[in-house]
């Protein structure tokens, strides 16, 4: 399967200001780019390549006051496979867990263990460790928090959304992954592209966050959001929660004055285009 996959962003800044930006896919995916990932910076600046502490892909730019548009559009092969499923992963005792790991049970900034950790044990402790227990974790937040994009909050928590019972997308995999780490699972954010494919389209499109977790040697991907395996799946940054892995960090004011982000397999924009004609 072919996904074309990219944005299109625009900010307006009221001075110089120095972006850090976390806008490709990340380097896991990189074997199955079939076009280059340039990304095209209007009016244009130079543009510095790093990897942060979690292997992501970063730039770094300069931006002059006024409007700065970031685009990018590419291609990418995926396997058009839903969520792999692995009933049988084990959960690892934590003396037995890769040291890489160890930092995705500890609290972070959005993910407060220490808060829900009672809670979790109230909730999950009766489960049968491993894959069922994520499984657990993922249906009951899915079951108990309300979805709606008016529910975005950039300073909610964890401990918030299980207070409330509302959020968006990164606020179910923020709870359930802190769920995760409470009950000794490491647990990490994820963000990229996901867009609906084999599902009703829901536009607008956006970027999406979901979690992955330890069991088995590997990690897995889950999703509290929608809570079913979904197809064509992007990975573009991970993290300890969503401050580890924003797309844009402006060291300035800014102002967001365009956004719109393209994820849809390359066969269905041809068939539109058809039944259209």
């Amino acid at each position: 399967m072919l996904i074309k996959i990219g944005f299109d962003v625009e900010f307006e800044l009221r001075g110089p200001t120095p972006m850090v930006l976390m806008l490709f896919v990340h380097p896991s995916r990189l074997n199955d780019l079939r076009r280059p990932e340039k990304l095209l910076v209007a009016p244009e600046v130079p543009v510095s390549h790093y990897t942060d502490l979690f292997g992501n892909r970063c730039a770094r730019i300069l931006a002059a006051a006024g409007n700065i548009r970031l685009s990018l559009e590419t291609l990418i092969e995926d396997s058009g496979e839903a969520d792999r499923q692995s009933p049988d992963a084990v959960q690892h005792p934590i003396e037995d867990l890769p040291n890489e790991t160890l930092g995705y049970l500890m609290p972070s900034r959005y993910c407060e263990v220490d808060k829900l950790t009672d809670t979790a044990w109230k909730l999950f402790g009766q489960t049968p460790p491993g894959w069922e227990r994520v499984q657990a974790i993922c249906t009951w937040v899915h079951n108990h928090i309300t979805f709606g994009y008016h529910f975005a909050d950039a300073s909610k928590s964890a401990f918030d959304v299980y207070t409330t019972g509302q959020g968006v997308c990164r606020d179910f995999s923020h709870l359930a992954l802190t769920f995760c780490r409470c009950m000794n699972i490491p647990a990490r954010y994820v963000t990229g592209y996901m867009g609906d494919i084999g599902v009703p389209l829901v536009l607008p499109m956006d970027f999406s966050g979901w979690f992955e977790v330890y069991l088995g040697d590997r990690w897995h991907t889950f999703d509290a959001r929608h809570n079913v395996p979904r197809i064509g799946r992007i990975v573009m940054a991970v993290g300890r929660d969503a401050a580890d892995v924003a797309l844009t960090t402006n060291f300035g004011s800014a102002t967001l004055k365009k956004f719109f982000v393209l994820s849809e397999e390359v066969v269905a924009v041809a068939n539109r285009k058809s039944e259209s004609m």
